[in-house]
């Protein structure tokens, strides 16, 4: 049995304190402290086999946490370096429409469209419009706040300039932002998996982000989730909360999180910690929500009113059911599917879509609570908001950013990743035939081929889905278990011993006792170089 540091210790004291894990079977001599995809992941083991195997036992200072003297060419520069080429790559990508002069549909057949560009207009603030004051705004505030604070100093230096593109410099200031939170994003995974610093290349090489980095102002959310969660890991709740609730007030989705950091509260007995970073989100929230509220009710209105008037939107669960029902049904009174009638019947379709989402809350509630060993917090956090997208009746080409970093914390497997990638960017090409066909009024691509399209993203993200809950029920298969004593991300939950209810409970509904000790929440560990169990 592996014996977890008393709770409040962060994993750079623990390394320094513990030195190297001690071998187990199978495990390097000296023991292995940073783990090496090669060797731990089945997929790259495979493709290594093409360049001469898997990374040696014994590479010279391969295997420890500090590099060696003299050596700059460390996993997290070649990461960071890897997110810069990516966004360089996007920066590329989006160039033939940072001048705002879409003609002939150069923004779809280039696939270059962003909402950034076209919302600098749309939003009034190519006029000098105050958001939310002076034009309604459809986004949550701090992305409202930003688009204020770069957009009108734009507009004012090129108000008595007009040889000055505006849209070209409120664009590029954006995507310099963005690109800035991306880079830190992946920095603050390379500080939450100190041992695992590969994992971070999922991020900094996802196809998707090289596609939909600065397609909207996504990476706010996500680069404030990050955070809040690093603040978390280092148990400062308070700061977590406030991080947490500056991203859920730019998209919702960062409040998310509170359902998985509650129900890992509750089972691990840390309600205070919990509490705290409950409430500072939701006063956070409030907080930055209040002026807006105030002072310019109706542009505050705005996003509210649209999700609840919004129509099925493309590729998503509800509009795959459309077309499918128009195979059947002619779509009009008397004759219509079961899809097809929600489509007229918004109010309905928001209740289901809600009624779905709480429903599949309360099933990774249970999970949460009746797993053999306490779930992950990256984990549970990855299922909620899979089962928002999943279940939602909008799902935005960017909105796949959403899911990236919290997969890459929940389950770092490149074989499924790359599966949903490569559906990603088949969704992603697809989408753009539906845009440029919408536009012209002249069919790109085949209907059936977008559909099949979505479907295919639809089923990666339910795989992704299923193999998470597989790694909670088998904890064993749980690769970042295999490296770290219990949850990285865990924050006062890791290496805390469940309440003595949960094992009561679990005794009664399952009627066999828990594989996890009443004083003890560390099971033994895989070592990090023994053979891959899945992929």
């Amino acid at each position: 049995m592996s014996v977890q540091p008393p709770n409040g210790i962060d994993e750079a004291e623990r390394d320094e304190a513990a030195g190297p894990p001690a071998a187990g079977p199978g495990a390097a001599p000296d023991g292995v402290l940073v783990d090496h995809p090669s060797r731990s992941d089945a997929f790259v083991r495979g493709l290594s086999e093409s360049i001469g195997g898997p990374l040696g036992r014994h590479a010279a200072g391969q295997d420890r946490l500090a590099p060696r003297p003299g050596r700059f060419w460390t996993a997290a520069r070649i990461v960071l370096a890897l997110i810069c080429l990516s966004l360089a790559a996007h920066w590329v990508q989006k160039s033939p429409c940072m001048d705002g002069g879409w003609h002939s549909n150069i923004q779809y057949t280039k696939f270059c469209y962003t909402d950034v560009l076209a919302l600098y207009y749309a939003e009034g603030l190519n006029e000098g419009k105050v958001p939310y004051r002076d034009h309604p705004v459809e986004y949550p505030v701090v992305t409202g706040y930003f688009m204020g604070v770069l957009g009108l100093p734009v507009h004012a230096l090129g108000a008595d300039r007009p040889e000055l593109n505006q849209a070209m410099w409120f664009y590029n200031a954006n995507a310099l932002v963005l690109c800035a939170l991306a880079v830190a994003t992946v920095a603050t995974i390379l500080a939450l998996r100190r041992r695992r610093p590969w994992d971070a290349a999922m991020f900094a090489l996802a196809p998707a982000l090289v596609l939909t980095a600065t397609v909207n102002w996504d990476m706010l959310p996500i680069a404030f989730a990050a955070f809040g969660l690093f603040a978390w890991v280092r148990q400062r709740p308070l700061l977590a909360g406030l991080l947490l609730g500056i991203g859920a007030a730019a998209k919702m989705w960062p409040l998310f999180l509170l359902g998985p950091i509650l129900v890992l509260g509750l089972r691990s007995a840390r309600i205070r910690a919990t509490m705290i970073a409950i409430f500072t989100t939701l006063a956070t929230i409030v907080a930055l929500n209040l002026p807006v509220y105030y002072f310019a009710y109706d542009g505050w209105r705005r996003f509210f009113d649209l999700n609840s008037e919004r129509a099925i939107d493309w590729g998503t669960l509800w509009y795959i059911g459309r077309y499918l029902d128009g195979k059947w049904f002619a779509g009009v009174a008397g004759d219509q599917g079961p899809f097809q009638w929600l489509s007229a019947n918004i109010p309905t379709l928001n209740m289901l879509s809600y009624a779905l989402f709480g429903l599949a809350c309360v099933g990774i509630g249970a999970l949460a609570m009746l797993a053999p060993r306490r779930p992950r917090l990256a984990a549970l956090a990855f299922l909620v908001v899979a089962a928002f997208l999943i279940f939602s009746k909008v799902w935005s080409q960017q909105f796949t950013l959403w899911l990236l970093p919290l997969i890459v914390l929940a389950r770092p497997r490149w074989g499924a990743f790359l599966v949903w990638q490569a559906a990603e960017v088949g969704y992603f090409l697809a989408f753009y035939g539906q845009l440029l066909g919408a536009s012209t009024g002249t069919q790109v691509i085949p209907e059936g081929v977008f559909v099949l399209a979505a479907t295919f993203r639809l089923a990666a993200v339910v795989a992704l889905v299923v193999f998470v809950i597989r790694d909670i029920l088998r904890p064993e298969l749980d690769v970042v278990r295999g490296t770290y004593l219990d949850d990285p991300d865990g924050g006062v939950f890791d290496g805390a011993p469940d309440a003595a209810w949960v094992h009561r409970i679990r005794r009664r509904l399952l009627g066999r006792p828990d594989s996890q000790p009443e004083d003890d929440s560390v099971a033994d560990v895989r070592p990090l170089d023994a053979e891959p169990v899945d992929r």
